[in-house]
């Protein structure tokens, strides 16, 4: 390889004297007479190592070196000077120079000083390309797992869907109603400013509360008109049939599908199934999903009822109506309702 070297000096008999030692040898140079000429030259050109006098008329061998340490801080330079500016050497060498060499030096001495600063200027660009081609294979690979793993949780809320309609389909086709609750918990977590990972979670495990009724029989699942106690007994049984589904993993996904599945009819007050746990002790995913599972029964048709219309739900959740009662709901859970009943109603006008 020609290796470009920038040779600047005042003295004509120098400049030709280092010409002729490197041109010999395959170097390729460039001369020089003073500073202004040579950062022109290094601003067009690409130079591996530039050998500068100190004591030059204009612009000294100490300006331009700061000059090239501001414009290629990467460029080595080697500066060359009597015996008597020994001072200024040590100066050079202070504000970046690579090395320096005394006049008069021998051709043997010259070489292997350009020899050291041209295998270092070699290694740092070797280091700055292995960084950069470090920098964008890291930047590729995160490109690719971030991919992957937009593609594994499209395909998990995919799968999550899908698996919830197996219970939703039995009683209603068009699997609505667990897209609404969804949508629901989602905008209710967000509004209660739980973390984003808990907002993301929940707005796929909600779907999952009433799985539990894929072990319900039809003739009590899609019974028409009111349930005897017995069957009712029976259909108390689905939060059970939903906990088990998802009992003793500790993926989070499914931990909190089998928490929302278990506990989504549990009042905050008490009375609710089918372990009648009270206040805290009721899982806060659970706590969301029961306001959400309220609103949406109450917005929809049942064989018991007509569909309510916005207002009327939103009167019974907050005043009562004989079944159902404010206390049955987490307080803070509940406010945040009240504020956020609007973007209920869109979600429910929007997924019909």
């Amino acid at each position: 390889m020609n290796h470009k070297i920038l040779v600047v000096d005042d003295d004509s008999i120098m400049l030709d004297a280092i010409s002729s030692i490197l041109k010999p040898k395959g170097y390729l140079v460039t001369a020089c007479a003073n500073g202004e000429d040579a950062l022109n030259k290094i601003k067009e050109n690409s130079f591996e190592l530039v050998l500068s006098d100190i004591s030059m008329p204009g612009m000294s061998g100490l300006a331009l070196l700061g000059e090239i340490k501001k414009l290629k801080p990467d460029l080595p330079v080697i500066m060359m000077t009597g015996s008597a500016e020994l001072q200024y050497a040590i100066e050079a060498i202070r504000k970046g120079a690579f090395d320096f060499l005394i006049k008069p030096f021998a051709a043997e001495y010259l070489y292997y000083t350009i020899y050291k600063a041209l295998e270092y200027h070699r290694l740092f660009r070797m280091e700055n390309d292995y960084k950069a081609s470090l920098e964008n294979t890291v930047q590729q690979r995160t490109a690719e797992l971030f991919l992957a793993l937009k593609q594994l949780k499209g395909a998990n809320r995919d799968m999550i869907q899908r698996l919830a309609m197996i219970a939703e389909y039995r009683d209603e086709h068009t699997g609505l109603h667990i897209k609404r609750i969804s949508a629901y918990a989602e905008v209710m977590a967000r509004a209660m400013d739980m973390p984003a990972e808990f907002v993301e979670t929940i707005s796929l495990t909600s779907m999952m509360h009433d799985i539990g009724k894929v072990g319900i029989p039809d003739y009590i699942l899609l019974k028409e008109g009111s349930l005897t106690k017995d069957e009712f007994e029976i259909m108390t049984e689905h939060p059970n049939i939903g906990f088990n589904i998802f009992a003793n993993s500790d993926h989070p996904i499914l931990k909190m599908s089998s928490a929302i599945a278990r506990h989504h009819h549990e009042r905050f007050s008490g009375g609710g199934y089918p372990q009648g746990l009270k206040g805290d002790k009721i899982p806060i995913e659970a706590r969301i999903t029961n306001i959400c599972d309220q609103y949406d029964a109450l917005r929809s048709r049942r064989p018991y009822k007509p569909p309510f219309d916005h207002a009327k739900t939103v009167r019974i959740i907050t005043q009562g109506d004989g079944r159902t009662d404010p206390t049955h709901f987490d307080p803070e859970v509940l406010k945040t309702f009240i504020n956020i009943a609007d973007k209920f109603q869109a979600v429910c006008d929007q997924c019909q």
